[in-house]
C-alpha cells in the first residue's frame, strides 16, 4: 500500500491517503470581496448530468451525481463564502480523510524502497512520510514588484474591504488583472478617482476565451474611462516607476514612519529623479520630483492611495534541496514546472495539481480553475493507477460501426475536453473491426501513451479528438465572427471539434515540433467539424456526413449505415457486405424498412428516388420491393 500526501480528494480506495489543508483555507480571504467569476449556470434546458458540467464551474467531481454546488447557491456568481460550506458538504458526504490545521512549513526527499520519497513536517514538528506527494497549494504568496518607493503601496491581500474607507480619495491600482477591477468595482461609488496601471493593456475573457482575463463581471470601469468620468486605464512597467510622497502642507515624512491619511503619494519614473536611492526605500520625497509632473503626463495628480494587485505566485520555500520542483518558463516563473503528465520536472513522485500546475496550459485553458483541473486530477488518477498498480487506463470497446455515433455524442456532451480545450482530448485506438476509446487523455503526454495508460498502439493507427478555438484572428463581436458553411469548416473561430488521424504514435521530437499554436504535430489527415451556434453538432449534412467520409477515409472502409432489407441482399449477392451489415444484421441487429421511412427519406433527400412514387408497404413480401432496397442507405446525400 502506498501513502499519498495531496491536500485535494481522489477516490483511490487502495490508498492510504491523508489530505492536509492549512490552518486558514486561501477561500475564507480571496476573493478579497466575496464575489465569485466562476460561472453557476444551473438552467440548461437539458437534463444530461454530463452536459450540465459544461456550463458549472463550481462543482467538484466525485462517484456521486448530486453532489453539485447547486445545493448550496444558486446564483449565477455566487458568494466566496458558500463554497467553504459546499467543501464541508463535500467532505462529509463522501467521508474523507482530511486533517485541518496541519501547516506543512518544510518538504524534503528521502530515499524509500529505492525511490524518492518525501517527509513533510508541520508546525509541531510532526513528520509525515510518503512516497507519493500531491501537492495542490495554490498560489497564495503575493507577486510583487520591487521599484522605488514600493513600502507605500499597499497590498491587495490587505486593503481594507469597506468602500466608506475610500470615500473621496483619489486611488492608483498597480495591476489589470481581476484582482485589480474587482478592487476598483467595489470602490467605485466611493473613490473620486481611480486608475490602473501595468505593463499590458487589459484583456478581456471574452475576447482571449481564456477564463484567467478580466471577467465582464467586474468590468464597470472600463465604461467610467470610456465615457470619460474620471477613471482610466495606463500603461508602463512597474520596475521603472517610483512611488513618492507629500503632505498636503508640503512637508516630509521620515521614512519607516507610518503614513499618515493626510500625505499624498505621487507616481514618477525612476530615472526622472534628482536623487535616486539605490536601496529603492521610500526616502525620496515630491521635492526630488521633476518638472515632468507639471506637464501633460497622464498620471501627474496626487494619489490618497496606491494599491498592488498584481495576482499571487507558487510558494517554493517549503521545498528543500531535491524536492524543490524548478520554476516554469511560463507565467513569469510564478508557477512550478511540471511534466505533460503533471509530475514535477526533477522531483519523481512528487505530481503537481490545482492551480499551481497551471503552467501545463497557462492562458492557453482552463486549468487554472475548478472547472478545469478537476478533470486533469481526474487524469492524473488514472495515471497513479497505471503507474503504481499497472491497471490500464479504462476504455470504451466499440465496434468500428459505432465509432461515428459515439464520436457525436461525446462532442454533444462530454464535459473535460470541452472545459479543457486544447489540452485533454479523447484518443480512439484503432483495432480493425473495433477500436478502443479513452476518454480525457493528456494531450503533450501523447508520445507517452503507452506507458501512461498501457494501452498500445496498433499498425492501424489511432485516432485523436480535441475540442479547441480557431487559430485565426477575429472581431469577436464582429461581422463574420463565425463560420457556418461546413465546407470552410477549417476556418471556424470558435470552439469546435477536431479530429487528427496519425498511423503511428507520434514521437516526443514530433510533440516538441509541432506547430506554433497546434495542440498536436501535423496529422496525416484532419477534420474539422464546423462550429455551431448552438453547440450541438447533430446536423446530418454540416456535421455527421463529413464526420463519416473523415473516418471512411482514414479506416478504409464504408461506415454507412443500411436498412435490413439492404444488408439482406447484399450479404446474399457479395462475399465482402459492408460492415454496418456484418457487423449488425448478420448478428441479428439492423434497422427494418418500411413506407413510412422509405417516404421520409425521399423527403429529406436521403435517398435518390429511381423509382418514382413507388414504395414498399408494410406488408408486401420480399420479392416485390427487393429492386428498391440498393437505394435504401441512410447515410447517402444527394449533392
Amino acid at each position: 500500500m502506498r501513502s499519498l500526501a495531496t491536500p485535494t480528494h481522489l477516490s483511490l480506495a487502495r490508498y492510504d491517503i491523508h489530505p492536509f489543508l492549512t490552518s486558514k483555507s486561501l477561500i475564507n480571504c480571496f476573493p478579497r470581496h466575496r464575489k465569485l467569476i466562476s460561472i453557476n449556470k444551473i438552467y440548461t434546458g437539458s437534463q444530461n448530468k454530463e452536459f450540465n458540467l459544461r456550463h458549472d464551474w463550481n462543482s467538484l467531481l466525485s462517484d456521486r451525481s448530486n453532489l453539485l454546488f447547486q445545493r448550496i447557491s444558486r446564483e449565477l456568481y455566487p458568494n466566496a463564502d458558500d463554497f467553504p460550506s459546499y467543501r464541508s458538504m463535500f467532505e462529509q458526504e463522501l467521508g474523507l480523510k482530511v486533517k485541518y490545521g496541519a501547516d506543512i512549513g518544510r518538504i524534503k526527499a528521502f530515499d524509500f524502497d529505492g525511490n524518492q520519497g518525501y517527509i513533510l513536517t508541520d508546525q509541531k514538528g510532526v513528520d509525515y512520510q510518503c512516497s507519493v506527494l500531491l501537492v495542490s497549494t495554490g498560489l497564495w504568496v503575493p507577486q510583487e514588484v520591487d521599484f522605488l518607493g514600493s513600502d507605500l503601496v499597499e497590498g491587495y491581500e490587505s486593503i481594507p474591504t469597506d468602500p466608506e474607507e475610500f470615500k473621496d480619495q483619489a486611488v492608483l491600482i498597480l495591476g489589470k488583472g481581476n484582482s485589480a477591477f474587482e478592487t476598483a468595482q467595489s470602490i467605485l461609488g466611493r473613490a473620486s478617482r481611480i486608475h490602473l496601471y501595468s505593463p499590458s493593456p487589459v484583456r478581456l475573457a471574452w475576447q482571449t476565451h481564456y477564463v484567467g482575463d478580466l471577467s465582464a463581471v467586474n468590468n464597470e470601469l472600463l465604461d467610467t474611462y470610456q465615457l470619460k468620468s474620471l477613471d482610466g486605464l495606463v500603461e508602463g512597467r512597474l520596475e521603472e516607476i517610483a512611488i513618492v510622497r507629500r503632505g498636503r502642507d508640503g512637508g516630509k515624512r521620515k521614512a519607516g514612519k507610518k503614513r499618515s491619511g493626510k500625505e499624498r503619494l505621487f507616481l514618477t519614473l525612476s530615472e526622472l529623479l534628482d536623487d535616486r536611492n539605490g536601496n529603492k526605500t521610500s526616502t525620496v520625497t515630491a521635492q526630488n520630483l521633476p518638472g515632468y509632473h507639471t506637464d501633460n503626463f497622464s498620471l501627474r495628480q496626487p494619489y490618497d492611495r496606491v494599491i498592488r494587485c498584481l495576482g499571487f505566485r507558487f510558494n517554493f520555500s517549503i521545498f528543500a534541496g531535491s524536492a524543490r520542483p524548478p520554476k516554469s518558463s511560463g507565467g513569469q516563473g510564478r508557477l512550478p514546472g511540471v511534466t505533460a503528465w503533471y509530475e514535477g520536472r526533477g522531483t519523481p513522485n512528487l505530481f503537481v495539481l490545482g492551480t499551481a500546475a497551471h503552467s501545463r496550459d497557462y492562458r492557453m485553458s482552463a486549468g487554472g480553475f475548478v472547472h478545469g483541473f478537476r478533470y486533469t486530477l481526474r487524469s492524473v488518477h488514472k495515471i497513479l493507477e497505471q503507474r503504481y498498480h499497472n491497471i490500464a487506463w479504462p476504455v470504451t470497446k466499440l465496434p468500428t460501426n459505432q465509432l461515428q455515433s459515439w464520436i457525436l455524442k461525446r462532442v454533444n456532451e462530454a464535459s473535460g475536453p470541452y472545459q479543457m480545450f486544447g489540452v485533454l482530448g479523447d484518443i480512439i485506438l484503432l483495432r480493425g473491426s473495433h477500436c478502443e476509446y479513452l476518454e480525457e487523455f493528456p494531450l503533450q503526454a501523447l508520445s507517452q501513451l503507452p506507458a501512461l495508460s498501457g494501452r498500445h498502439v496498433s499498425e492501424r493507427g489511432l485516432l485523436v479528438l480535441v475540442m479547441q478555438y480557431g487559430m485565426n484572428s477575429t472581431n469577436t463581436l464582429g461581422p463574420g465572427r463565425a463560420e457556418s458553411v461546413w465546407t470552410k469548416a477549417w476556418k471556424s473561430n470558435f470552439l469546435h471539434p477536431v479530429l487528427y488521424y496519425y498511423s503511428t504514435l507520434p514521437t516526443e521530437k514530433d510533440m516538441r515540433q509541432r506547430p506554433v499554436g497546434w495542440p498536436l504535430p501535423r496529422p496525416e489527415a484532419l477534420h474539422h467539424m464546423v462550429e455551431d451556434f448552438l453547440t450541438e453538432w447533430d446536423q446530418p449534412i454540416s456535421h455527421s456526413q463529413p464526420l463519416r467520409r473523415f473516418l471512411e477515409h482514414c479506416l478504409q472502409t464504408d461506415l454507412r449505415a443500411f436498412y435490413a432489407e439492404s444488408c439482406f441482399l447484399m450479404s446474399l449477392t457479395s462475399r465482402n457486405p459492408p460492415l454496418f451489415c456484418r457487423q449488425g444484421y448478420l448478428r441479428k441487429q439492423g434497422i427494418v424498412g418500411n413506407s413510412h421511412l422509405w417516404q421520409h427519406a425521399r423527403e429529406a433527400g436521403l435517398m435518390p428516388d429511381h423509382q418514382g412514387d413507388v414504395a414498399p408497404s408494410d406488408d408486401t413480401s420480399v420479392h416485390e420491393y427487393l429492386t428498391h432496397v440498393g437505394a435504401a442507405v441512410l447515410s447517402t446525400m444527394n449533392f
